[in-house]
């Protein structure tokens, strides 16, 4: 920093400037009280030794008085003695200029010292020296109650100005000196005012880039002392405060980032302050729906409109939207600074999940009413041919009989599988892990389908572990899911069709891989084929199509030994199961 700009630099100068001013003052008031003392004083003095040569003449005679008046006078003075018209005695000493009586006459006030009487004291310049000034005093001479002449003394006023010029020469060399000594004090004064104060302003530097542990040291016990411990007080509680904030801001940000539903907020222009990431991911659907990406800041139009009501009114708004198939519900509410709105914050809330249950449990009952209707409608047709007696021999009757228990049978697997499923999917099931010997569980579960295959003509083989190996699973659960797996697959498989079994047990685990060469799955509706109901027969027929529970209810048995079950098809290609148990001792 420029010294000239500094605190020392305007403190020295003012008390310059204040001196200065003062001792300026002081000098010209001191010179013009001499002045004029020295002035009086000498008109004075001029004027008592006029006085005392008058009366000396007037009682002397004319040569005693003049000599003793010649010894009243000073080498300074000068004396003009006019006793008559034609008589005139000059002083013989004095170093002053000689006044003849001529130029005294021509002097109007000087001359009334003859002519009425008094003493006259006039200054005027000298006749001879223009730089000098001399003070004349005039007594008149009194003989017999009558002025018969005058006194005229002069003196030069060049020893008063020697005397002023002396004192001026003082005044100053005085003046230079209480400045130096000043600029010293002063210095000195600053240095100890100004050295706190530039530690003051590092720290404070120092506070604005962020570190609150600075300091100040306390130099002393004044004023400054007392300004430095608050600084260092409001430092301190300044670093609680900043990271109190921080704690909070911290706190804030994760119970943000944490939270399952999007929220922002805006100020009462509409712009985004705050986002959190399920809100951000909003607003990415949003901006790939609109092919954008250059709408940063930017809201859905809908959204916008929730926020205008919402400071509008004053009151809570919501709406849905749908983007990229996802179903987005906001609420937004206005935030209120006192009596007055200074934003709002909008809630963003996936909804996803429950429209897709919503449509799961409209389905279901769709799906249930669909499966108990045709059986329902079966027996009760069947029943009331029995009660009304229009089967006309034992045989229908007997044939009819068989058909209210088949679909009687139908409807209590239709039933137990819909509780199983209800079961596993509220985890209420209960495992009976034992060691299985894998490739004799595999045969004995592939002879149950041996007449199936040979009835529709299906080539049915089966690839066993060649070497025994014992794996740690519940039999009878995962006996159902391949026997669901497998009985789907040769369902699905035409004639001289083929399936392939395929088990293979390593340090990780047992995987099942179950291939067929039917007619596949459409891609559409591969991702829904382990939901409940799902049939690759639209039309629901009843004679191969199952219930369509059977591979939900595989998941969840594979799901609850910590697997793993999917699905690869093509359409006319075939489709693969892959079954995957991990190796978990329990």
């Amino acid at each position: 920093m420029m010294f000239w700009r500094s605190v020392v630099f305007k403190l020295w100068f003012t008390f310059l400037l204040l001196i200065s001013i003062v001792l300026f003052i002081l000098t010209v008031m001191l010179l013009e009280y001499f002045q004029q003392y020295h002035s009086d004083q000498t008109k004075k003095g001029l004027e008592n030794t006029a006085t005392k040569i008058a009366s000396i003449l007037s009682k002397h005679k004319a040569e005693a008085g003049v000599e003793i008046a010649w010894d009243l006078l000073d080498d300074e003075m000068g004396a003009t003695i006019i006793q008559s018209s034609d008589k005139v005695i000059l002083s013989p000493k004095g170093q002053v200029t000689k006044l003849s009586p001529h130029y005294l006459a021509q002097n109007k006030k000087l001359s009334d010292a003859i002519s009425k009487g008094k003493t006259k004291v006039i200054t005027i310049k000298d006749p001879i020296n223009d730089q000098d000034q001399l003070v004349i005093v005039g007594t008149p001479l009194i003989e017999s109650g009558k002025s018969s002449g005058a006194v005229y003394i002069y003196q030069s006023l060049k020893a008063l100005n020697e005397t002023k010029n002396s004192t001026t020469k003082f005044i100053v060399l005085a003046a230079v000196i209480a400045i130096v000594l000043t600029t010293i004090f002063a210095f000195f004064l600053l240095t100890r005012i100004t050295a706190p104060l530039r530690k003051m302003r590092e720290a404070a530097f120092e506070l604005a880039k962020g570190n609150f542990d600075t300091k100040v040291p306390i130099m002393a016990q004044d004023e400054i002392g007392e300004l430095a411990i608050a600084f260092n007080n409001m430092a301190k509680r300044l670093n609680f405060n900043i990271n109190a904030l921080s704690e909070e801001k911290e706190q804030l940000g994760n119970i943000l980032s944490g939270m399952a539903d999007g929220v922002i907020t805006f100020n009462k222009n509409g712009r985004l302050l705050i986002t959190n990431p399920p809100a951000e991911r909003f607003l990415q659907h949003w901006h790939y729906e609109q092919n954008d990406y250059t709408k940063e800041g930017q809201v859905p139009t809908k959204v916008n409109e929730l926020f205008l009501l919402a400071v509008t009114t004053g009151e809570e708004q919501i709406d849905e939207i749908k983007l990229q198939g996802r179903y987005w519900v906001v609420i937004v509410s206005p935030l209120y600074n006192k009596d007055f709105i200074r934003g709002a914050i909008a809630v963003i809330r996936d909804m996803t999940e429950e429209r897709k249950l919503d449509k799961l449990r409209i389905d279901f009952i769709a799906n249930v009413s669909h499966e108990l209707r045709t059986p329902i409608s079966m027996l009760q047709g069947y029943s009331e041919a029995i009660v009304d007696d229009i089967a006309g021999s034992e045989a229908e009757k007997k044939e009819m009989a068989q058909i209210i228990y088949d679909e009687s049978v139908r409807m209590g697997k239709l039933v137990n599988e819909l509780l199983d499923l209800a079961r596993m999917e509220a985890e209420h099931v209960d495992l009976l892990k034992e060691e299985v010997e894998i490739s004799s569980f595999l045969q004995k579960v592939s002879r149950k389908f041996n007449a199936l295959a040979k009835e529709k003509d299906i080539s049915l083989i089966v690839h066993s572990p060649s070497i025994a190996q014992a794996f740690y699973m519940d039999p009878d659960r995962i006996e159902q899911v391949l026997t669901n797996v497998i009985d789907n697959c040769i369902r699905h498989t035409p004639l001289k069709g083929k399936v392939t079994i395929d088990c293979k047990v390593d340090s990780s685990g047992v995987t099942w891989t179950i291939e067929d060469t039917g007619i596949g799955i459409s891609e559409e509706d591969l991702p829904f084929v382990f939901e409940r109901f799902y049939k690759a027969d639209k039309a629901r027929t009843r004679g191969n199509s199952g219930t369509g529970l059977g591979l939900a209810i595989a998941k969840n048995i594979v799901e609850a030994h910590h697997g793993h079950i999917s699905v690869h098809s093509k359409v006319g290609s075939g489709t693969t199961f892959l079954i995957y148990l991990p190796r978990i001792l329990e």
